[in-house]
Order: C-alpha cells, then structure tokens, then sequence
C-alpha cells in the first residue's frame, strides 16, 4: 500500500507538471497567433516635403530664398538680372519649386534642365554657393523648421554642390 501510495503521489505529480506545461506551450502558442495577427501600425514618418509644409510651405521658402538672394550683396549680382524679365523669373522660381517639391516627395512634376544644364554660363563658385546655401538655411530656422529637417536638407544640397559650382 505504501508503495502504491508513492506511485500515486509520483504520477499526479507528473501529470500535473505535464499539464502545467502544456498551459503554457498552448498560451505561448496562442499569444503567438494574436501577435502574428494583430497590425501593428508603426507611425508613419513624414516626408521631407511634408516636413517642408508641402506645395504651399515650399513656395514660400523658395519665395523668402530668392529674396534673401537678391538682397545678399555676395550673389545678388546673380540674381538681380534675371529680375529684369518677369516671366523668366517666374519660371525659374516654380521650376526651383518643382525640383525642391519633387526631390522631397511631394507630387510635383519638374520639367526643367538638370542642373548641370541650368547652371551652365554662370560660373558659380564655392563662395556663391555656400552664401546661397546660408540664405536658404536661414529661411528655413525663419520658418521655424526643425533642425532635423534642416540637416536633411544641407545634406541634399552639399550631394548635389559639384553640379552646380563652376558650370
């Protein structure tokens, strides 16, 4: 009888362990299944266009650019001749917004020169470049546009710097 009575202590022990892990196998299991089946929606990131504030927050940065860059006694000399034809101007103003719209994200379609192209004849060199670029980068901290934002966008334009410099 003692015998059997260790048996039966041994065997419910067993079978309770048993029956124990097989809870927790099937929980694991089953909290699996849901997490596998459950969308976990990361949060969308926003575009550098959206960032920028979009059609209607890059026309104004490139309005406020081109202003500052027409007042800035490094480059103005550059600036302040294609001035004297309005339509011209205009054009080259969207066409800048176009290719600023289009290389962020946003849905503009830009039809103008490369870059190489549109810069040819103007000799521009580092210093034009850089005074440039600070008139934009200032438009930018004006807009209060955050800085993660504005290093995205220094970085764009020193990637796209040799296509500009000394056409």
């Amino acid at each position: 009888m003692k015998n059997f009575k260790i048996l039966l202590i041994a065997f419910l022990s067993l079978f309770l362990m048993n029956c124990s892990k097989t809870t927790t196998e099937k929980n694991k299991v089953e909290s699996q299944v849901i997490a596998d089946n459950i969308e976990v929606e990361k949060p969308k990131e926003a575009t550098l266009f959206e960032r920028l504030g979009g059609t209607e927050g890059i026309s104004l940065i490139i309005d406020q650019m081109v202003d500052a860059h027409m007042q800035n006694p490094k480059i103005k000399h550059i600036f302040i001749p294609l001035s004297k034809d309005p339509e011209n101007f205009n054009r080259i103003k969207q066409n800048v917004k176009d290719f600023l719209s289009a290389g962020s994200g946003g849905n503009a379609k830009y039809v103008g020169k490369d870059l190489p192209s549109a810069h040819k004849g103007l000799q521009t060199t580092e210093a034009d470049w850089v005074a440039a670029t600070d008139d934009l980068m200032q438009v930018l901290r004006n807009n209060s546009i955050d800085e993660e934002t504005q290093k995205d966008v220094l970085f764009i334009l020193y990637s796209l710097k040799g296509q500009v410099i000394g056409k």
